[in-house]
């Protein structure tokens, strides 16, 4: 009652604005439209054997549209929102007419319950997209899948207008084209889709669709006159439209005519209830998506798919077809400046009057400007999304929708989207698998973690470093991309020198599949029959638990895990230091001699720097308060005040950042947050001891008696600071 409410509140706001005049003018003309429009597709359903049918099929269809226009008017979130059964929909409803199993008087009744249960159904699954917030995960339609679907229905569209226009496709029969009765029926219809479409290009006026329809249908009426041709024969020779069963245009179905409902068959057309939901489905995600885009307007999808839903349900409750927004129409709201409730209410009261007021209209309209406008509206949707296409889609993705529009045409609907998602995963896959897993390569020559090493283990690790080769990996692994990546890795596993130590970094890597694993398993067991170290940093859980369903388990305890790229380059350090000192274990001479000329000068400057920071230490003995850390204790908490500048005596220290991540690691030497010597003073970041550790803190109050007492000290301590830094 509250969306109730706010619609009659706001339609009265409306009537009183300035938008009504246009709102009154846009929702006629697409009310009008729209009668049109939904005569022309039952008069395509409802032929053949349900011709008969034709009067309580329209009104079918005109109530669908009257209800659909209206709910959505009301509950949508764009103000001046037109709606109806989409042509996309209601062309999948031939395929339910042409295989009802259903006979006699069994037939019509049979029908109108498997439409009632598709408009149901989709109703159905629109709303609880809407309810339960799924329709985010319903934009990711590939673009060339939904170009095909919508040009395949204009495909479906022309072949149906011909149709109606008294045209067979086949071969045996094109001689027949040129007999008198049929030329005049297919050559005036497609005069006046000619002349329609010409029109359309060179005027944009909303008026010239019903105005030329009412004047092709009195210039129709002429002809006939002129050629003294009488509305009986007329209707005898189809140009007419002869045949319908008196009554009432809707409802279509009384009470006595559910016993002669034939449910088997109605079971029967399950595959083809599918189709027409997940037809509309497309239909509502493509229009959605392209009113945000033709209006830069942020649609609520939840909003819209639940509003979409109701109107489907009540649509199906009359035995309509489910329907959603139409973005063709509800541009022209914006365009004319009628983006109010009323425009949608005014063509949902034109619409709804015909089932009051009948449809012996239909008894006027010749079938061939009906299929002319038909041809009209199925070659404007091939231009649309074939055509202006083929400029803009690369030439694979332009194969897709002509592969999807044949496909479509020879088959159905369901076939057509589903070979076009086939092909598309596939290229997509193809595609997937060209894209490099390796972000970066390198080694601990040029990636080194951030714990502190002496002189001479740097020296090892810059003249060795070439045998840890450090792989950082992005994306998502898959089958297409995981089996590239792992024959590069065995390849490197003979490369010269053989690499000691490989790291894999997955911090970057979006998922995997099984084959992922399974490739990463046969790499593990090769590296590891070689004797080469395997190193994974940020594996995820499910990463880890893979590999230890998959790899044997004497295999799986010998890889090593690392929580992040920090510590696994740590972890790799540490495995070639320990293989370095175990290789000059036997010879040790030669070997020692060659390192010291190479670390000589980073040791002289090493140990220059402590002999002043020592200096520089025992000159503030008398301004600096000593402090000792256990082996995991805090040195600096985040976000607590810190009570002066610690300069690290002894022990190690590590700093880490609110993700946890090293970022650096204190030796002796090292100033810890030097800013705290200037005032209070809260650090972002913590710093652990990682053995015990001893300081001297330089409050603030001491500091400000060194810069007035001792300029020549402070000035020291302050260069040191500057120069040697942590």
């Amino acid at each position: 009652m509250t969306g109730l409410t706010q619609f009659i509140s706001a339609l009265g706001a409306d009537a009183r604005s300035a938008n009504v005049v246009p709102a009154i003018f846009v929702g006629s003309v697409t009310g009008i439209n729209l009668i049109i429009v939904q005569n022309a597709l039952a008069a395509v359903v409802f032929s053949g054997r349900f011709e008969p049918y034709l009067l309580q099929g329209t009104g079918m269809f005109l109530f669908g549209a009257a209800v659909i226009c209206l709910v959505i008017a009301i509950s949508s979130g764009y103000r001046g929102a037109l709606s109806a059964p989409p042509v996309s929909t209601t062309m999948t409803i031939p395929a339910i007419v042409a295989t009802m199993a259903a006979e006699g008087t069994a037939l019509f009744p049979t029908t109108v319950a498997t439409l009632i249960i598709s408009s149901l159904g989709a109703g159905l699954c629109f709303w609880i997209i809407g309810h339960f917030r799924l329709a985010n995960l319903m934009q990711f339609i590939p673009y060339p899948v939904a170009c095909g679907f919508l040009a395949g229905t204009g495909g479906i569209v022309c072949i149906a207008s011909i149709s109606v226009m008294g045209v067979t496709l086949e071969w045996a029969l094109l001689s027949e084209l040129l007999e008198p009765t049929l030329l005049w029926k297919w050559g005036s219809g497609l005069g006046y889709a000619l002349a329609l479409y010409a029109a359309t290009k060179r005027w944009r006026n909303v008026l010239i669709f019903p105005v030329s329809f009412v004047a092709a249908s009195l210039l129709y009426h002429l002809g006939l006159a002129a050629f003294g041709i009488s509305q009986a024969e007329a209707i005898e020779s189809g140009l007419f439209f002869g045949g319908m069963a008196e009554g009432d245009i809707w409802p279509a179905l009384q009470s006595q005519d559910l016993i002669n409902i034939d449910w088997t068959a109605v079971a029967l057309q399950f595959p083809n209830i599918i189709t027409l939901i997940l037809v509309t489905l497309i239909c509502v995600i493509m229009n959605t998506s392209g009113l945000e885009l033709s209006t830069s307007t942020d649609l609520n999808w939840d909003m819209e798919f639940k509003s979409t839903g109701i109107a489907s349900l009540l649509s199906g409750f009359g035995g309509g077809p489910p329907g959603c927004l139409l973005i063709a129409v509800t541009t022209r709201s914006r365009i004319f400046q009628a983006e109010t409730w009323i425009t949608g209410a005014i063509s949902a009261l034109i619409v709804g009057s015909c089932l009051f007021f009948g449809a012996d209209y239909l008894k006027v309209i010749p079938v061939s400007i009906m299929g002319g406008m038909l041809f009209v509206t199925g070659w404007v949707m091939l231009n649309e999304w074939l055509v202006r296409n083929r400029r803009i889609l690369p030439p694979v993705d332009f194969g897709i929708v002509v592969l999807i529009i044949v496909t479509i045409v020879s088959f159905g609907f369901l076939e057509g989207v589903g070979i076009g998602m086939l092909v598309t995963v596939i290229l997509f896959a193809v595609r997937l698998s060209h894209i490099n897993l390796v972000e970066s390569i390198s080694s601990i020559r040029k990636r080194r973690s951030v714990k502190a090493r002496p002189v001479t283990d740097q020296a090892i690790l810059l003249k060795e470093g070439n045998r840890v080769r450090v792989y950082e990996l992005r994306g998502y692994m898959f089958f297409g991309s995981a089996f590239p990546l792992v024959t590069r890795l065995i390849r490197t596993l003979k490369s010269s020198p053989q690499p000691a130590c490989i790291l894999l970094d997955f911090s970057s890597v979006s998922g995997f599949d099984l084959s992922a694993i399974n490739a990463l398993c046969r790499f593990s067991q090769r590296a590891l029959a070689a004797r080469v170290k395997v190193v994974l940093s940020a594996a995820s859980r499910p990463l880890k638990d893979g590999l230890r369903r998959n790899l044997p388990s004497s295999a799986f305890g010998r890889v090593e895990f690392r929580a992040d790229m920090d510590q696994g380059l740590e972890q790799c350090e540490d495995f070639l230091l320990d293989a370095a000192r175990q290789d000059q274990s036997g010879s040790e001479a030669a070997p020692r001699g060659t390192l010291l000329d190479t670390v000589a000068g980073d040791l002289e400057r090493q140990l220059d720097r402590l002999v002043v920071f020592e200096s520089l230490a025992q000159e503030l003995r008398e301004w600096v308060e000593p402090r000792e850390y256990e082996k995991g204790a805090a040195l600096v908490v985040p976000g607590e005040p810190l009570r002066g500048l610690q300069l690290l005596t002894a022990g190690r220290a590590s700093a880490y950042d609110s993700t946890e991540t090293r970022l650096v690691q204190h030796v002796p030497g090292d100033a810890i947050e030097p800013r705290a010597a200037f005032g209070s003073y809260r650090s972002e970041l913590s710093v652990i001891a990682d053995e015990a550790c001893r300081t001297l803190t330089l409050t603030p109050a001491a500091r400000e008696v060194l810069e007035r007492d001792e300029k020549e000290l402070i000035l020291e301590l302050y260069s040191y600071l500057l120069n040697a830094g942590p």
